[in-house]
C-alpha cells in the first residue's frame, strides 16, 4: 500500500507559472507537479554548492 505524500497549496503570478511552464515544455516533463520539484531539488543543490 502506498504511503500518502504531503501536499501543499503553492500560489503563483502568472510570469512565475509561465515560467515553470516554458522550462516544463523545454525539458519534456510531464506534469507541472514534476517540473516544480525538478526546478525546487535543483536549486537546493545548486545552494548546496554554495
Amino acid at each position: 500500500m502506498a504511503t500518502k505524500k504531503p501536499q501543499i497549496l503553492l500560489t503563483l503570478d502568472d510570469e512565475l507559472l509561465g515560467r515553470i511552464e516554458d522550462y516544463r515544455y523545454e525539458n519534456r516533463i510531464p506534469t507541472r507537479s514534476e517540473a516544480i520539484r525538478t526546478l525546487i531539488k535543483n536549486g537546493l543543490k545548486s545552494k548546496e554548492r554554495d
